[in-house]
């Protein structure tokens, strides 16, 4: 049935004007449509937030465990090269055992460990440096050292019990002793104390010259009460950040599910050892020794964490390594986003209502609002993915999220600047990490936007569908009345440009495959060429070519990479607007494996403040409805799915050059046509 029939058949709606129907139907359409947009737009960007948060902790927890390995291997190379120099075979072959203590004792306090204890070749301590006078025990059960035994250098978390701890020094088992914290939401835990230490622990074999076994070296640091790892986690991955007056993240080492070294804090603002893990944390991680990446109580507050559990040499669960970001100020951003769409969406509905039934032109006005309203919910998207693009609460996300990535790439930086020391090759896997990471952060960002462009343009056609429809049809029944003829043309023409853009959100939405064939670079460029040049905005503009003949095919998708060419050839004429020259280039260095295309025009460039935004999706510096912003992030996802680089280099006044690089497949690589 005709909706406008349907709408002149309500009864109360017979004493009004048809002016006041067209409003009503108007408005029922843009109510509806305003409804499912704003619950489906909020529930898609509440669920991005917590995502993205959760996604972050996960690579947070590879950093600490980068951290904590680094301090392992640390203790294992200062063992190793102790017991590999000739001082000890020295002095163990002529019987200086004062010195050779003198000697170690150095060494321990230089290098900041709390043992480093000698043993014979049958495994029986010889020297302690802590503690001098405890000797003869049989250390030959220890994994570690019977590993050493084995002339193999060794390196674990281990357990060392509290009479252990006392052979080495009584200061380590008073350190060690730590008195369980009941918290809510807490595992019960049988015993009163913990009496036990873990330990970051090696062992090296001591060699004589002639290859003889003269004993084992051992050494190793207690974690209990010692803040260095999880402090320099904190450090490197949240700073000195607060919420509400509690700090951002935290990073804990538990001795099974016993917090023994942590910074988080209790209700006096203490550190909080001696607290335990969860019920549930205790069984996935502990029991089942899975890992845990979920919301959990911790202590006092509710983060959003990562538990994993530390293993001995023996492959047993000692206990469990954890970062944690507090969970506020995420659930506080998602409350704020929520409320915003949904006052946002009530607040446009009544203005359009009220204006509606004094002014006739307001008809258009619930298609604006419908358009900022789409806007709005890109722009929320995009500042997650670190663009920012207003000042509302979502622009503050972006900057907020953008402030955390700042400091991340900082506290990685610092962390490689720190491993330069270490060999070569893991300074090279480092650099291909950062970079590695640098890009799947783009993907990402272009991947999540996409998926809440498609959902908020499908939600959108369906309203805009009816609208166009109606309207066709009153034209058709008041083309004898003029006026109402030319509002009804304003209606068709501005839903048409809401159309077009959710075009352009499907397309950037859609990420085909690319479907490669060996190509000529030069005659694609060349083709695309031909379908602009003659065009009338490129008729003041001089193109230059300068194409490498030599350059050999390559593998593409056509279509998509001629698409990437026009969006860039469309943008240089828009630059241009008084004239100018493009110079296109095309070269492959010698020993590259990339080929490059150059556009440089003349035009008036890109201002420095922009150059970070322009592939984000719906940032454009064209004049209003002459670009939706989409062009350059839909180049970039095709450049991207063709694994290629694309960069972009301009000076305000002066001109743009955008630079392309496609990786050069060779003759064994080129599929059969």
């Amino acid at each position: 049935m005709n909706y406008l029939k349907f709408v002149t058949k309500i009864p109360f709606l017979n004493r009004f004007s048809l002016r006041t129907k067209l409003v009503f139907s108007f408005l029922l359409v843009v109510i509806v449509g305003g409804l499912l947009s704003s619950l489906i737009g909020t529930q898609l960007v509440a669920d991005t937030i917590i995502l993205q948060a959760q996604n972050k902790v996960k690579y947070d927890l590879s950093t600490a465990w980068l951290v904590y390995n680094e301090s392992l291997n640390r203790i294992r190379e200062v063992v190793q090269l102790t017991a590999s120099g000739r001082t000890i075979p020295d002095y163990l072959e002529s019987g200086r055992l004062k010195n050779l203590g003198d000697f170690l004792i150095k060494r321990r306090k230089d290098f900041g460990l709390d043992i480093l204890t000698l043993t014979d070749a049958n495994g029986k301590v010889i020297l302690r440096t802590y503690h001098p006078f405890h000797v003869g025990d049989d250390r030959s059960a220890d994994p570690l050292i019977r590993r050493a035994l084995n002339r193999e250098t060794a390196a674990s978390t281990a357990i060392a019990s509290k009479e252990e701890l006392q052979l080495e020094g009584s200061d380590l088992a008073e350190r060690a002793l730590i008195l369980p914290v009941p918290t809510p939401k807490a595992k019960d835990r049988p015993g009163e104390r913990e009496t036990s230490g873990m330990m970051l622990k090696a062992a090296a074999p001591i060699l004589s010259d002639a290859g003889r076994l003269l004993g084992v070296l051992y050494g190793g640091v207690l974690l209990n009460r010692n803040y260095q790892i999880v402090d320099k986690v904190r450090d490197l991955l949240y700073g000195e950040g607060r919420y509400k007056g509690k700090e951002m993240g935290t990073a804990t080492i538990f001795l099974g599910g016993l917090r023994i070294s942590t910074n988080v804090r209790n209700e006096k603002g203490e550190r909080a050892i001696g607290t335990l893990v969860s019920d549930e944390v205790y069984e996935a991680v502990i029991q089942k020794g899975q890992l845990w990446e979920d919301r959990a109580f911790v202590v006092k507050d509710w983060y959003i964490t990562a538990y994993e559990p530390i293993r001995d040499i023996t492959g047993k669960i000692a206990g469990i390594l954890y970062v944690g970001m507090l969970e506020v100020p995420y659930v506080d951003l998602r409350n704020k986003v929520v409320y915003s769409f949904f006052g946002i969406g009530v607040l446009g509905v009544f203005l359009v209502l009220l204006l509606s039934f004094f002014i006739t032109t307001g008809i258009i006005q619930p298609l604006k609002e419908m358009v900022w309203a789409t806007r709005q919910i890109a722009e929320g998207d995009l500042s997650l993915e670190l663009s920012v693009s207003s000042k509302d609460e979502i622009g503050q996300l972006a900057e907020s999220f953008n402030h955390m990535l700042s400091r991340l790439k900082r506290a990685r930086q610092e962390l490689e600047d720190y491993g330069r020391t270490l060999e070569e090759k893991v300074e090279q896997r480092t650099q291909q990490l950062k970079k590695i990471q640098a890009q799947f952060a783009q993907s990402e960002k272009l991947a999540s936007l996409g998926r809440l462009a498609s959902g908020v343009a499908h939600e959108i056609n369906s309203p805009l569908t009816g609208i166009l429809t109606f309207s066709h049809l009153l034209m058709r029944k008041l083309k004898d009345n003029p006026e109402l003829q030319r509002e009804l043309e304003l209606i068709v023409r501005e839903t048409t440009r809401v159309s077009t853009i959710v075009r352009g959100l499907l397309d950037f939405a859609r990420e085909s495959k690319p479907q490669k064939r060996p190509w000529n670079i030069n005659e694609l460029i060349l083709q695309t060429l031909s379908l602009v040049e003659h065009q009338a905005v490129f008729h003041d503009i001089r193109i230059l070519k300068n194409l490498d003949p030599e350059i050999p095919m390559v593998l593409l998708d056509a279509n998509q990479i001629q698409q990437v060419f026009m969006n860039i050839l469309l943008n240089a004429a828009d630059a241009m607007p008084a004239g100018g020259s493009l110079t296109i280039t095309s070269n492959l260095n010698p020993g590259d494996s990339f080929v490059q295309i150059q556009f440089s025009d003349t035009g008036c460039g890109i201002p420095e403040q922009n150059l970070d935004k322009i592939f984000d999706p719906f940032f454009t510096t064209k004049a209003e409805k002459k670009g939706t912003g989409l062009g350059l992030a839909v180049s970039y996802g095709i450049i991207d799915r063709h694994r290629g680089q694309i960069e972009v280099q301009s000076e305000e006044g002066k001109g743009t050059t955008v630079t392309i690089k496609l990786p050069l497949q060779t003759a064994e690589e080129v599929p059969a046509l």
